[in-house]
């Protein structure tokens, strides 16, 4: 061991890190990836070269000596933090290795070499039996380096693979112990929303509201029974472009524009299935979620397996409350089953028990595979499982009052349940996102987190009504959202909910039109917003200009909206989706295949695809792939299912969702993508591309241009 020991020394006296063997009777340990490895940076995301290999190089070497892997925060003798230094040469905050121990890792977070000595922390340096002080290679002892270990057991062969790694530990009845709010005037600092906004104290429309009619006149002798036309929202603008760059350079410059804290929990899949690089993975993604939260915002985490834990309350993302969530996401071991009820219930729980709550409120779902207590529990004689049963009944969403909690779930890998993610994620009013290759899990959080850090509207509802005596609503084709015609016809509305910023959606309205004999302008409709800004709390109301068209004596030439065309195709090649899949889950591949290609054929005979419209283009491409990846029985399960039901979430609630691994630029992973989200996946790719060590794992799967977001 001695000789051990010499070598480490000359090893840190050369700046470089090698891994030492031990003596035969140890364990070999792989030179691979560690779990705190690919933890995000604290700062710096300057690009550097890939490494070749997976060891270290001397500059991270260097780096590692001033800086603690766990929460990579700096490490200065003489602060007051006492430092421990491992066998294998390796340093950390003593608080941070002991934390890291006390949740069962007993290899070193860097090398992952397993150790024969663990830290402990005691009431004195006095070491009870069986532990003792050392010091290997006799170097002189400072205050502020703690070398207090204890030598572990031989390792025993245990017979029972399925050993609960999240161990019972006692929590509280009622989740109430949420930290409290921080009432500044800026909520949160991290992100990048538009200064000039903050600068004008005048109040500004949050909410621009476009009307277009499907042709903008209609002969005096001719009626409609169904007269499209067509609501356009968009929230307001909250990123400055021009300060994109200088905010993934240096996240620390980023605008303090105010915006609306969140309060986020996430509940994370620990289960034996996710041991090894999706584990890493997942540690990395959650790395880079906790450090673009802002001091505001408030963080839960759940990790469940065969039960679920709550890992800490909801904590401020302070620099104190970041090192402690770091700690408590890089001490998760991956065993047991997969129980997503449980994680869920808790979940809830800490939303419905907080004292406090921020203005924006949302759950991340993550899981590799499929629930094996709940669902598979079900009576057998029901055809389908019934996946409402993974999500508490208060987190259903209400008719009423739209969604209040909203979950997005993400699979992850190619063996998750698709269905029972899509549902929990349709019900809860969030999205459904497929990750299919394993290392974009930290862009497709990074996406998520852009839109939920930039929410400018909150509890939208739209209401339309007819003008002319004569008209009545036919139908509102609004998606997912929540739609309603009245008794008498004349009014309806839609429940929208948030929007992030710069976001859009677009709703087709069918009324009759009547026969007008007298007049040469006929009164359609108005359209009406009421809204809650949820920096302010107060409601706003809006209304839009009374949609009227042209009556002429005579026909002259129908011009079609090229607006009202595209979202037409929208909606048509979302439903010929959801037939193809209900085919597909019949088994009939062939059928399904068949109504993707009618809809293809469709829509290439439209106005806005003989223009070249980028939207018709990309919808092309996607039924092409979904048709793709129908070709057997055996790529449905694999990837199918899932890519087509994250298409639908993504096209039901007119926001972007990760499907796949697709890096072709016409592929509608951007059709709802924000700038928000845009600027929050660039900072994810920086970071990326700034940690050598994930780079052999990790590599960009998006990319994000001056282009214009299809329409």
């Amino acid at each position: 061991m001695g000789s051990a020991w010499r070598r480490a020394k000359i090893a840190l006296g050369l700046n470089t890190c090698v891994y030492v063997p031990a003596s035969a009777d140890e364990e070999d340990s792989a030179e691979r990836l560690s779990d705190a490895a690919l933890l995000p940076p604290p700062m710096s995301m300057t690009p550097t070269p890939s490494s070749a290999g997976l060891r270290l190089s001397k500059s991270v070497s260097r780096s590692s000596k001033k800086t603690c892997a766990i929460c990579l925060t700096s490490m200065k003798r003489g602060n007051g933090h006492a430092i421990f230094t491992a066998e294998c040469s390796h340093s950390f905050h003593f608080h941070c290795i002991t934390s890291n121990v006390k949740h069962g890792s007993q290899i070193c977070p860097v090398c992952r070499a397993k150790w024969k000595e663990i830290p402990f922390e005691g009431p004195n340096l006095d070491p009870p039996p069986r532990r003792a002080r050392i010091n290997p290679v006799d170097w002189q002892q400072h205050n502020d380096l703690m070398t207090i270990i204890r030598r572990l057991p031989p390792p025993r062969l245990d017979s029972n693979q399925n050993t609960m790694t999240l161990r019972q530990v006692s929590e509280p009845g009622v989740f109430d112990d949420d930290e409290s709010l921080d009432h500044q005037p800026v909520p949160a600092e991290r992100s990048s929303p538009n200064g000039n906004a903050a600068a004008d104290n005048n109040p500004v429309r949050t909410v621009e509201i476009k009307t277009y009619p499907e042709v903008s006149a209609v002969p005096q002798s001719k009626s409609y029974d169904n007269f499209t036309v067509l609501v356009h929202l968009k929230a307001a603008v909250a990123n400055s472009g021009q300060n994109l760059q200088r905010n993934i350079s240096n996240p620390s410059l980023s605008s303090h524009t105010p915006r609306a804290p969140v309060d986020l929990v996430t509940v994370l899949d620990i289960s034996g299935s996710m041991a090894g690089t999706k584990l890493a993975l997942l540690k990395r993604a959650m790395g880079f979620v906790i450090q673009n939260l802002g001091s505001s915002d408030r963080l839960s985490v759940i990790a469940f397996s065969s039960t679920a834990r709550r890992l800490f309350p909801l904590r401020r993302m302070t620099d104190a409350g970041r090192q402690q969530a770091l700690q408590a996401v890089n001490s998760l071991v991956a065993n047991g089953g997969t129980n997503i009820a449980e994680g869920l219930r808790k979940g809830a729980k800490v939303m419905e028990d907080r004292k406090e709550r921020n203005p924006v409120s949302s759950i991340i779902l993550l899981s590799d595979g499929q629930d094996t207590y709940t669902v598979n529990g079900s009576s057998g004689n029901q055809p389908q499982p019934n996946y409402q049963l993974l999500l508490p009944l208060s987190m259903h969403g209400s008719q009423n009052t739209g969604f209040q909690i909203p979950v997005h779930s993400f699979g992850f890998g190619t063996d998750h349940d698709a269905s029972s993610m899509h549902t929990i994620s349709e019900i809860s009013g969030g999205t459904f996102s497929f990750i299919e290759t394993e290392s974009v899990i930290q862009d497709a959080f990074a996406q998520c987190i852009g839109g939920l850090l930039s929410v400018v509207v909150q509890e939208l509802q739209v209401g339309v009504e007819c003008m002319h005596p004569s008209l009545r609503l036919g139908s509102l084709k609004a998606g997912s959202y929540p739609s309603r015609v009245m008794g008498d016809g004349r009014t309806g509305s839609i429940d929208v909910g948030d929007l992030y910023a710069d976001e859009e959606r677009d709703f087709l309205v069918s009324v009759n039109v009547p026969a007008e004999l007298s007049g040469i302008k006929t009164s359609l409709m108005k359209v009406r917003c009421v809204y809650k800004d949820p920096l302010t709390k107060e409601m706003v109301r809006m209304e839009s200009e009374e949609v009227r068209i042209e009556r002429p004596e005579t026909a002259g030439q129908e011009v079609i909206s090229i607006e009202v065309d595209r979202q037409r195709n929208r909606l048509q090649a979302a439903e010929a989706m959801a037939q193809a899949r209900a085919a597909a889950e019949q088994g009939d591949l062939g059928g399904a295949v068949s109504v993707l290609e009618s809809c293809r054929k469709a829509l290439s005979e439209t106005v806005s695809a003989k223009s070249h419209d980028r939207l018709c283009v990309a919808l092309d491409a996607e039924l092409k792939e979904m048709q793709e990846r129908m070709a057997s029985r055996h790529v449905y399960e694999a990837s199918g299912r899932a890519y087509i039901l994250s298409g639908l979430s993504s096209h039901s609630w007119q926001r972007a969702t990760a499907r796949g691994d697709s890096t072709d630029g016409s592929s509608l992973v951007q059709a709802y993508q924000t700038p928000s989200m845009a600027d929050m996946l660039t900072r994810s790719q920086a970071t990326l591309l700034g940690s050598p060590s994930a780079q052999r794992l990790i590599r960009p799967v998006w990319s994000f241009t001056s282009q214009t977001k299809p329409r």
